[in-house]
């Protein structure tokens, strides 16, 4: 939309208040009175355009589109908002001030569920995501040429101080889970096994409408390596056929069960359109976490994993598991990520 000059805009309303004048008002006196109260309707119109003068994307008195006080230009600067941006509808609020209103709410939402202090905020998600690549000893060598097998990683090469929060198999069907980490706004992705989730495939629902994404954790929760091919292939293909299904959209990515592979479940995964097999550099439960690098710590793009699980499991539920996982990472000084906004 381009500027209207405040020039322009004066000759406008000019001539529009001199057309509109009574046309019998013929003594002098009758049109100076004319002439004024046109030269007052300029100044006050001429005033509205200065508020909106200068602004990309405004119109001379009226502010950018769905802002608060658009008519007149009349909007306010929104407090704390750096760059100066008026506060209204969706989408006017600079990066910097809507992470700041999350924050706050984090911080109720925090004290409410009982964590140790509020979680990190995350950095926005890349333009480009970066390029996945096998983990070095964990790769499959390809029996043919051109094969490109899913790549097996366990960390997303990021620069960034973000991890990954992911959760298996989808036993554990807690209603708190889902109030919880929508009032935290914790972005994770849920690898969900069909056998344990076909009692109530609409509480994975309500899960994804939260934002949540779906991927694939076989239907029977099998040790892959120890069937055929064509075994491998019904077990991937056919929960992506399910989560299809149910859910709108076919998963993308796929994780094992037990982290266990080999070169007939990555064909397999490939296959049914599996792109990439993330699987994790440490474990989460409700009072402890488990390792797999030798240092037993976390590092930029660390991918970590959890189940849907609850006491009798483990020692506590799956809040107790959030606010023990939470409080690692965020006193490590990491933030939670959402993982397909990297893969």
């Amino acid at each position: 939309m381009q500027l209207v000059r405040q020039k322009e805009q004066k000759e406008v309303v000019g001539a529009r208040v001199a057309t509109e004048a009574p046309r019998n008002i013929r003594s002098r006196r009758g049109r100076r009175c004319a002439a004024a109260l046109a030269t007052l309707l300029v100044a006050a119109v001429g005033s509205g355009c200065a508020a909106g003068a200068g602004e990309p994307g405004a119109t001379a008195g009226h502010g950018r589109p769905g802002e608060h006080g658009g008519h007149g230009g009349h909007g306010q600067a929104a407090p704390g908002a750096p760059d100066g941006r008026r506060e209204g509808g969706a989408g006017t609020l600079s990066y910097a001030e809507q992470t700041r209103r999350t924050q706050a709410a984090r911080a109720v939402a925090a004290k409410k569920w009982g964590l140790a202090s509020t979680p990190l905020a995350a950095p926005p998600a890349p333009a480009v995501k970066p390029e996945i690549t096998n983990r070095k000893g964990f790769e499959i060598e390809s029996e043919e040429e051109g094969e490109n097998l899913p790549p097996v990683f366990t960390t997303v090469p990021v620069k960034d101080r973000v991890v990954f929060l992911t959760m298996d198999d989808g036993s554990e069907k807690d209603p708190d889970l889902l109030r919880m980490m929508t009032e935290l706004k914790i972005p994770y992705t849920a690898f969900l096994s069909d056998y344990v989730i076909n009692d109530n495939y609409g509480y994975f629902k309500q899960m994804q409408d939260r934002g949540v994404t779906i991927q694939n954790h076989t239907l029977n929760h099998p040790y892959l390596p120890g069937l055929s091919y064509e075994e491998q292939r019904t077990e991937i293909c056919d929960q992506q056929d399910k989560l299809a299904k149910r859910y709108g959209k076919r998963p993308t990515l796929f994780r094992p069960p037990y982290g266990n592979y080999n070169h007939d479940t990555l064909r397999a995964a490939k296959s049914c359109g599996a792109r990439a097999v993330p699987l994790w550099t440490a474990e989460a439960y409700p009072d402890h976490m488990e390792w797999r690098e030798w240092d037993r710590d976390l590092h930029p793009g660390d991918i970590v994993l959890t189940h849907f699980r609850g006491r009798e499991d483990w020692k506590g539920t799956m809040p107790d598991m959030i606010r023990h996982v939470m409080k690692v990472i965020t006193d490590k000084g990491y933030a939670v990520a959402r993982l397909e906004d990297y893969v």
